[in-house]
């Protein structure tokens, strides 16, 4: 029987765009003994509208929330942008009663209310404090000792720090941790936490391309073989957007960013066309040929 049950959020992006991420992520919960329960009546969880309408992003996330309590269960998600507005969502109705009472009025309408009962973690957080560093170094199988990689944790599982209330902003450790489980090595390098530009891309390509770049090169520089994330929008930005970066600003960097899942899951004994590993635009050829020596 399962030890650990989450409502699974899945958002937008990852169904549609990268579902490496999705079924790596199954595959290694299942084997740590987490169940995740579908939830196929979610709706966006309101990230692109808060720019504009902060109180329809509220509802949008709120009615996520009304779906868990109905349930009685916590939020797993595997996306950065979705914990960050559903986990502060679910802290500012239930700290400030007159958002909430406004946010409920919405709510009524569909037959909902907002009552408080349940929390939101990402994956990172279910894995670090729900499953536990020492449950998932027993289940490593084949450590990846040979292995120099980076990682990138993103922003919105670490701020604002105020509503997160996890790990350090300004030098988070809870993914460096969970890569060393894995035996591999996880290098620093300069900038570790800036934005990989992700939220202005439908604005403007060219700063977060320069971002990008820059973060590259400062990886580049630390000859780590690959970068780790854990975030859709991230890992869009540094696998598929990469060749399209080395165009514009004529460099080569040819880095394998993988989801902390196939990492995690390549340690656990799953071959790489289980983690779908070929679904990635920069193929980890090099990785993998080292792995199965």
């Amino acid at each position: 029987m399962p030890e650990l049950k989450y409502l699974f959020f899945l958002g937008c992006v990852i169904p549609y765009r990268l579902p490496s991420y999705e079924v790596s992520a199954r595959k290694v919960l299942e084997k740590l003994g987490v169940e995740l329960v579908e939830m196929p009546e979610f709706n966006c969880c309101g990230f692109p509208m808060d720019p504009i309408n902060h109180s329809l992003t509220l509802t949008l996330a709120a009615r996520n929330l009304c779906l868990a309590e109905k349930q009685n269960l916590n939020i797993l998600t595997l996306c950065n942008g979705c914990f960050g507005i559903l986990n502060d969502t679910n802290k500012t109705l239930k700290e400030d009663n007159e958002i909430r009472e406004k946010i409920n009025g919405y709510l009524r309408g569909i037959g909902m209310e907002f009552k408080g009962i349940i929390e939101v973690k990402h994956l990172v957080h279910a894995l670090t404090e729900d499953v536990g560093l020492e449950k998932i170094k027993d289940a490593v199988k084949k450590p990846l000792t040979h292995l120099q990689v980076a990682q990138h944790t993103g922003c919105h599982i670490v701020r604002p720090a105020k509503h997160v209330g996890r790990d350090d902003p300004e030098n988070p450790t809870m993914l460096k941790n969970l890569i060393k489980l894995t035996g591999a090595e996880c290098l620093d390098y300069m900038d570790e936490t800036e934005c990989c530009g992700n939220p202005i891309i439908g604005v403007n390509e060219e700063i977060p391309f320069q971002l990008v770049r820059e973060k590259l090169e400062h990886i580049r520089a630390v000859k780590a073989q690959a970068l780790v994330t854990v975030c859709p929008a991230c890992h869009m930005m540094y696998d598929l957007y990469q060749t399209r970066i080395e165009r514009a600003f004529n460099e080569k960097f040819g880095l394998p960013v993988l989801h902390y899942t196939q990492l995690l899951g390549l340690a656990m004994g799953f071959t790489p066309e289980e983690l779908l590993m070929n679904a990635l635009r920069v193929k980890p050829t090099e990785i993998l040929s080292q792995i199965q020596r």
